[in-house]
């Protein structure tokens, strides 16, 4: 796609606006809750001196802010792995579920829980050796094109869900503990040791960054993708890699929420403007976005209690993704 200088040009003003955004929403969550602090106590929390006797600034610095970070971690690695899914498949309906990712690495854990390994490290590793084994099955079936990587991925998800199921079944302990998994939700998470899945989502956002020009070369189509100069095979590979990463770590962390890897995207491409790098930087700040409103939704939705954040995604997300198609048609990939 040809880009005018206007459109070019807009684009990094468009990202620091999403940038100013996500900053504010985050700060936003961080007084929101069963327990409402002012934005003025939310600043004075982070930026002033610690009180240990003021029960807000316990709230805001030890449940909030590590829940905020959540957020945005898992956010970002849905939104770049559903952008890298799309560009991949050039299928503006497909998010890491669709490739097997999301069930290889649930059904990794639940394997894990029945051997006794568990724990915030064990539970990472084992979703992203899942998600791994099953890309790489899905990608040495459908290799050679991405409606066969497509329909291999969903047969490997049901093939996975029903394996699943019953293990979880035999198992009663098993399925109370993957019970709790397997709702995507934030609360009781924040807790958790962070420093390794950001670690490993930051890598994973950087590579998407650096893969996306290769990929707009293979948006365009095998055939244009080699005379450019594109190795397909590496560059799917890569993609493949970076989509497991991602949707693993993000998985691990915060269970399956399925929405914000196909919505997200689609609302970023456009304001990409054709360019899987800009899809890719965009998506990574509006997917923080769309999971920091979505877990203060969950927060307050009840009077008693939360609503787990995958329900609010699909709340939230379903309606403005409907709009979006009815107003302005399906954005080109």
């Amino acid at each position: 796609m040809t880009l005018t200088l206007r459109e070019s040009g807009t684009r990094p003003g468009l990202l620091i606006a999403a940038l100013a955004a996500m900053a504010v929403v985050a700060v936003l969550s961080l007084g929101v809750g069963a327990h409402g602090i002012a934005p003025a106590e939310v600043v004075r929390a982070l930026f002033g001196a610690a009180d240990g006797t003021n029960p807000d600034h316990l709230i805001v610095r030890d449940v909030r802010l590590p829940r905020a970070v959540l957020a945005i971690a898992a956010g970002a690695a849905l939104g770049v792995s559903g952008a890298l899914v799309q560009a991949l498949s050039r299928n503006p309906l497909a998010e890491p579920g669709v490739l097997g990712v999301t069930s290889g690495a649930g059904f990794s854990i639940t394997v894990g829980v029945a051997l006794g390994i568990s724990g915030a490290a064990g539970e990472l590793g084992l979703a992203v050796v899942g998600a791994l084994l099953a890309s790489a099955l899905v990608y040495s079936v459908g290799r050679h094109s991405p409606l066969r990587l497509v329909l291999t991925g969903t047969a490997l998800t049901f093939v996975l869900t029903g394996l699943g199921l019953g293990l979880r079944l035999l198992d009663p302990e098993v399925f109370d503990v993957y019970r709790f998994w397997s709702i995507g939700s934030l609360a009781g998470r924040e807790q958790a040791p962070l420093l390794l899945p950001l670690v490993v989502i930051g890598v994973g956002v950087l590579g998407a960054l650096l893969v996306g020009k290769q990929l707009n070369a293979v948006a365009l189509g095998e055939a244009v993708a080699r005379t450019l100069g594109a190795n397909v095979v590496k560059v799917r590979f890569a993609a493949l890699a970076l989509i497991t990463l991602l949707a693993g770590a993000a998985t691990a962390i915060a269970g399956p929420i399925l929405f914000v890897g196909l919505m997200v995207p689609h609302v970023a491409r456009r304001l990409a403007a054709g360019s899987v790098p800009w899809l890719t930087a965009f998506s990574a700040v509006l997917g923080p976005i769309v999971l920091l409103v979505s877990d203060m939704g969950s927060r307050v939705l009840l009077p008693t209690g939360e609503v787990p954040v995958a329900i609010v995604t699909a709340f939230v997300g379903g309606p403005v993704l409907i709009w979006a198609v009815r107003r302005y048609g399906a954005a080109p990939l």
